[in-house]
């Protein structure tokens, strides 16, 4: 039994799905102790419900204005405090922009080791054993802390979301924020639709056989159809068909959606190292030897142009009759 301290993570005032995948994790590490969950800034407690039904049996709220918008220093004084008091015997974070930036602080400030990216979690005679992707996805390894306590970050998509209901205790824990080296004056929101790209469950990315800004506009329409996101290849960003944003690949996002369709996208190995653990791919190219084939689960050879309207009349239909 241990006491698993869970950091999770919100967006525009929503929760974010991995910190739930976060929480899931923590029910297999915890071994019937307690799990505590943090949620951080001002409108944190609308979903300290949501925490508790996923396993959290304490919550943790932490309000100061100073953490409503990210920064390492702030977040990083927050949560030095709270892991002091809470002293927690495993602590999981989720793999996002933040935990990517803030977990290897955290991991250095208490002398920690650190398992990032992790994709399974389980326990074997007692260890706790972290499954992590290597080489760009190619292969995988197990990892077990062999001193100190557990400390990892959980890729979005990828641990069933488990829901155990129960009762939970919302506890305000007071924070003192000071000498900030970074203040954020003013945050100015690039709009890429109603779904965050790194865990959507549908992908409907383009690379340069989109040919221009207004190409992407069918890949968009598919996407809102079936209630997904738009991504794109380096090769699409670099010709200024999107935003770098929207970039998946080595350089860009990682993504394991449900289904990846990738319109137009030969399929080089640094785009195929970000969405290579999709469950099911699907291509559409003209070019019948595009690499992209070679890992796709179904292929289309033909005009993204003609292919991706006509996919999206059909899924209307199903949608409407199911």
């Amino acid at each position: 039994m241990r006491k698993v301290l869970v950091l999770t993570e919100a967006k525009a005032g929503n929760l974010r799905g991995v910190s739930l995948e976060a929480l899931t994790a923590a029910q297999r590490i915890a071994e019937g102790g307690e799990i505590i969950a943090v949620a951080i800034g001002s409108d944190a407690t609308h979903y300290a419900n949501v925490l508790g039904q996923h396993g959290a049996k304490k919550v943790y709220i932490i309000g100061n204005e100073e953490l409503d918008v990210y920064t390492t220093d702030a977040y990083l004084q927050a949560l030095r405090q709270l892991i002091d008091a809470v002293e927690p015997e495993a602590i999981l974070m989720p793999h996002t922009a933040i935990g990517k930036d803030l977990a290897p602080r955290i991991a250095a400030r208490f002398g920690l080791g650190l398992v990032s990216d992790v994709i399974d979690v389980q326990i074997d005679n007692g260890e706790v054993i972290f499954t992590r992707p290597i080489y760009s996805g190619k292969a995988f390894e197990k990892k077990k802390v062999v001193s100190g306590i557990p400390f990892a970050t959980v890729r979005p998509n990828n641990i069933p979301v488990k829901e155990i209901g129960g009762t939970i205790e919302v506890v305000r824990f007071s924070v003192e924020i000071k000498d900030l080296r970074t203040i954020v004056k003013e945050v100015v929101r690039k709009t890429t639709g109603g779904v965050d790209l790194s865990e959507a469950k549908v992908v409907i990315s383009g690379g340069r056989g989109v040919k221009s800004l207004d190409g992407f506009k069918p890949l968009q329409e598919l996407a809102e159809v079936l209630g997904g996101a738009v991504g794109a290849s380096r090769g699409a960003c670099d010709a200024e068909y999107c935003d770098y944003s929207l970039q998946i690949g080595q350089t860009g996002k990682v993504v394991t959606p449900d289904l990846y369709i990738a319109c137009g996208i030969s399929g080089a190995i640094q785009h195929l190292a970000g969405m290579s653990n999709s469950k099911v791919v699907v291509a559409i190219n003209k070019d019948p030897e595009a690499p992209i084939f070679q890992v796709a689960d179904y292929g289309i050879v033909g005009d993204l142009f003609e292919v991706v309207p006509l996919l999206t009349e059909e899924f209307k239909k199903v949608l409407v009759n199911s």
